[in-house]
């Protein structure tokens, strides 16, 4: 039977233009990644580089789950090796989601899984439901991530819990993510919709030049040295017309 849903769902938001929400649409096999799914978001992502007037960037999943990972259907069907890495050169997903000026958010119910979870911490920030169950299973099937994972999970949650989790396999919940650092925020499943939506809207207002230099600022810091980092954050301050070194006393008079 031929789909007719889209595997992505592309929507500006209904009440804040400036919140653009990519929807994984898959629910029937949990939202496994696939290559007509990686087409479609490479075009949501696209919108949201190209558009100025999008502030925040909302991955979701539909269904019971955020993504269940890759869609093992699809492994070792490529008409050759070669050609199969020429495409996923061409569209690079995982970069684009980390080269994006807008913020981008992480809404994760249900499973998260491999390259599911993968893709959601590529995102700046991630909302969870409690009860969500998130993993990287792959060495238990004699692989190893590879969607960016065994860099992201350390910056979130430090270089031990990573191992733990990279090594063993080992599940955690939305509420673990947290308290590790993978989450920003974990929410009791009930209120989950509202809180994604109330943290999307209220970083949308910010202004576009502070949400870019905010990202620049937390995005190429942690790479540099402390010194460089500082400076970075102070040219990207004066950028915005700010002055970096004014006493906070001095800002009330």
């Amino acid at each position: 039977m031929t789909r007719c849903e889209p595997a992505v769902r592309v929507e500006r938001h209904a009440s804040d233009e400036r919140i653009l929400t990519l929807t994984l649409n898959r629910p029937e096999v949990l939202n496994a990644y696939d290559r007509t799914m990686r087409d479609a978001l490479w075009e949501g992502l696209e919108l949201a580089v190209s558009d100025a007037s999008v502030h925040v960037v909302v991955l979701r999943g539909a269904g019971r789950a955020f993504s269940s990972g890759g869609d093992l259907t699809e492994f070792g069907t490529a008409p050759s090796p070669i050609r199969a890495r020429e495409i996923r050169a061409v569209r690079d997903v995982w970069a684009r989601f980390v080269a994006l000026p807008c913020i981008s958010l992480a809404a994760v119910h249900g499973v998260a899984a491999g390259g599911g979870l993968e893709m959601a911490l590529l995102c700046d920030l991630i909302v969870c439901a409690r009860n969500a169950r998130l993993g990287l299973p792959e060495t238990g099937l004699g692989a190893i991530p590879g969607v960016g994972g065994t860099q992201t999970l350390p910056r979130a949650a430090g270089e031990g819990r990573a191992a733990h989790l990279l090594l063993t396999g080992e599940w955690i919940d939305g509420a673990a993510a947290a308290r590790f650092g993978i989450a920003s925020l974990a929410v009791p499943p009930e209120r989950f919709e509202r809180a994604v939506d109330r943290l999307a809207g209220r970083v949308a207002r910010l202004p576009s030049p502070v949400l870019r230099g905010l990202k620049q600022a937390i995005r190429r810091g942690r790479d540099l040295r402390l010194a460089e980092a500082l400076s970075l954050e102070k040219r990207l301050a004066r950028t915005l017309g700010g002055s970096p070194q004014m006493n906070p006393h001095e800002r009330r008079r």
